[in-house]
Formats: structure tokens, C-alpha cells, sequence
């Protein structure tokens, strides 16, 4: 049951499904990810970097394996909506719902220290957090949630949301636009790796510093 489960996740980042999901629910099966992965607490595993490259180059009609009927243009605006309204969502889950939550034990998918490290990374990033956050898998998911159950005033953060979602959306549709008319297109699969170790070197850098920094404790105590 999870060795299916988790071969289910890993296909859910694999190039042949992203074009199966343009090719039959174009738009709308990509926005509705989006959405999922930025408003409901449980859609952190979702593709979003790498969806968005991918999307950005088979909308490109230099690319070989251009999709007809895709517009780039379509994709900017409707993508950077959902990105806004889901982390709405997930502000306002926050804000009614978050004590409640945070007592909630886990469960094979959500964990409690993925709010421990929305919150760690919220803290130390303040309001910057909320467009740092759009680039970094699962602190997308779960830093609105945080913000809204730390009741950050919502003007404000309605503010720099607008700007990560914004900022998110279109570079990473952008640089897949740009690479569909190059050879790198070719490697689709190569580019997507590259992506997620990048997207990822963040939370790795600083799981380390604490691993260090608790090292360092124990041999001074």
C-alpha cells in the first residue's frame, strides 16, 4: 500500500505525466494543482516548481512537443490567481483553525514538524517569509497557514502574497517558455531533477545549520 503510494507521488514529478495532464485537462487540471498545493494543508507533495517549467515549455510553439491551443499568456494570468486565492485559503485556515491543528497528531501524510518549520522559517524571515516561501516546497503549503494562525495583520500580508504569487508564477513559466526553444528542452526530465534539488537546497542547508548547531551544544555541555 505505500510502496503504491509513494510510486504514485514520484509520478506525479515525471515529464510524460505533466504533458498527459495538458494534453487532456490543459488549464484547468494545472490551475487546480496549483491551488491544491498553495491553499490545502495536504497538497505539499505536489509538483508545483517543475509543473511550472514544464508548462511554460510545451507552451511554447518553437518546442517540438508543443501542445496545441496552449496560450503562455492564459497561463500567467489564470496560475498567478489560484496561487493567490489558495494561500488565502490557507491564511484563513490558519487564522480559525490553526491551535486545533497544531494538537493534531500525525498522521501518515501530515506532520506536525512541517508547522514546526513553516514556523521556524516564518520567524526568522518575518513578512519576507511569505515570498521566500513560493520557492521552497512545503514551506509554500504551510507558511500562509502559519501566518494566518500567527494572525499576521491580513492587509499586510495580502500584500506580500500578491508579490511571491506574482513573482512564483511567472519567472517559473518564463524560464520553461525560454528553455522550450533550446536543446535542454530535450532533457526534460534532467531540467526537472535539477529544479527540485534547487528548490530543495534551502530546507537542506538549514536542516544542517540545526544538526550543527545542536552538535556544537553537546560539546560545549
Amino acid at each position: 500500500m505505500i510502496h503504491d503510494i509513494l510510486h504514485w507521488i514520484k509520478s506525479l514529478h515525471d515529464p510524460e505525466t505533466f504533458s498527459m495532464w495538458l494534453s487532456t485537462g490543459g488549464l484547468f487540471a494545472v490551475a487546480g494543482i496549483i491551488f491544491a498545493e498553495t491553499g490545502l494543508l495536504l497538497g505539499f507533495f505536489l509538483p508545483g516548481d517543475s509543473l511550472l517549467i514544464t508548462t511554460g515549455v510545451l507552451c511554447n510553439p518553437a518546442n517540438p512537443h508543443y501542445i496545441q491551443g496552449l496560450s503562455i499568456v492564459l497561463f500567467h494570468v489564470v496560475l498567478t490567481v489560484c496561487a493567490i486565492v489558495g494561500d488565502q485559503l490557507g491564511y484563513f485556515l490558519g487564522l480559525k483553525t490553526g491551535e486545533s491543528v497544531y494538537k493534531r497528531p500525525d498522521g501518515r501524510f501530515f506532520k506536525k514538524k512541517y508547522l514546526d518549520q513553516a514556523h521556524a522559517f516564518y520567524g526568522r524571515y518575518g513578512r519576507m517569509a511569505i515570498i521566500a516561501c513560493r520557492f521552497i516546497p512545503i514551506m509554500r503549503t504551510f507558511v500562509p497557514f502559519v501566518a494566518g494562525a500567527a494572525e499576521m495583520p491580513y492587509r499586510q500580508y495580502l500584500m506580500w502574497d500578491i508579490i511571491g504569487g506574482t513573482l512564483w508564477i511567472n519567472s517559473l513559466l518564463a524560464v520553461g517558455y525560454y528553455l522550450g526553444q533550446t536543446e535542454l528542452a530535450n532533457r526534460l526530465d534532467k531540467v526537472i531533477v535539477i529544479v527540485i534539488f534547487v528548490s530543495v537546497l534551502p530546507m537542506v542547508i538549514g536542516a544542517l545549520k540545526a544538526w550543527m548547531g545542536k552538535q556544537t551544544k553537546k560539546e560545549v555541555v
